[in-house]
């Protein structure tokens, strides 16, 4: 017994020590800095044989409770509150790029410059998919806004080098018009001048070629007229092995609001009556047919489905899988 006593003495002493160094003060190390971003770039699904690539060209924050009509400012705070959100919101923007085996085409081409410095990412994006801007066939641009069209070019030349560029004949006339510009209000000025540099660079090297209205434009691909939004507002639609999917473009803007009530439009509509009842046949062929459907301003990457629910409807997001 008294031979274990200095046993006992050491350890409780080397274990004080080693308290007391575990106290003792140590030198400061700096935190790792926070990252800030989340850089969402592309997201992969099939839709039978067509591959769909979504391309986040970034977000941009909107004051979208001075923006919606048909609703008040306070009411759209109400509405976003109950989802945990808040204006100005955070909106992506989204660009969707399908292979159909035959053709590479781009459906919509992001900001680039135009509206301002969080957007113009969706180039990069699509060669971190895998991608080159100069393997794209055609582009098909739902409208002319500048959020659709300013990716079309880089330094004043096209971006797509090798790609033809389709919209409506409606909107090409409409916003490449120098009468129409110089007839606008000044803070609408910007949309025209914005048309005119993304698109004359294909009509000069007569690689713009408008449709008119619902055209068939590559097997398995077509156009429908959905003017509201815009004179020559398109959504897109591809069909493959008994699947679907509709490419909106501007349809809608703010889903925690426009879904639950599809009457509620925004001041960027060209005639709001119109788009709104666009809207709300397309939510209703959506969720009667359930097909996919691709928002360029949905939440990244802005795929998924709808299901009707009362006089609304609760847009149902694409369950995320790994790219195959």
């Amino acid at each position: 017994m008294a031979a274990s006593l200095p046993r006992t003495r050491a350890f409780f002493l080397a274990a004080a020590c080693a308290l007391a160094a575990w106290t003792l003060p140590t030198p400061t190390r700096a935190a790792a800095p926070f990252a800030k971003e989340a850089a969402p770039g592309y997201y992969r699904i099939m839709v039978g044989d067509f591959e769909v690539t979504a391309l986040s060209d970034g977000t941009v924050a909107l004051p979208v409770h001075d923006l919606l009509t048909r609703t008040s400012p306070a009411q759209v705070k109400k509405t976003l509150a109950r989802s945990h959100l808040e204006s100005p919101l955070e909106t992506s923007v989204n660009g969707y790029l399908v292979n159909t085996g035959d053709k590479l085409v781009l459906i919509d081409a992001g900001a680039a410059g135009l509206f301002g410095p969080t957007l113009g990412r969706l180039a990069a994006n699509l060669k971190a998919a895998g991608y080159q801007p100069e393997q794209v066939d055609e582009v098909y641009i739902t409208h002319m806004h500048p959020d659709h069209v300013g990716g079309l070019v880089a330094d004043g030349k096209p971006a797509f080098p090798n790609a033809v560029v389709r919209a409506d004949q409606h909107d090409a006339d409409f916003w490449l018009s120098q009468a129409n510009m110089d007839k606008a209000p000044a803070d609408a000025k910007g949309f025209f001048q914005g048309a005119m540099a993304s698109l004359n660079p294909y009509v000069a090297a007569g690689r713009f070629k408008p449709f008119n209205g619902d055209t068939d434009l590559l097997p398995g691909l077509k156009a429908r007229a959905t003017p509201g939004h815009t004179a020559g507002h398109t959504v897109y639609f591809i069909e493959s092995k008994g699947q679907k999917m509709a490419f909106w473009g501007d349809l809608m803007h703010v889903a925690a609001v426009q879904f639950e009530n599809p009457s509620i439009t925004i001041q960027f509509d060209t005639d709001s009556k119109a788009a709104a009842a666009q809207r709300r046949k397309a939510y209703t062929e959506a969720a009667a047919q359930g097909y996919l459907v691709g928002g360029a301003h949905l939440s990244f990457p802005g795929i998924g489905r709808l299901r009707a629910q009362g006089n609304g409807y609760v847009w149902i997001p694409v369950n995320y899988a790994p790219g195959r």
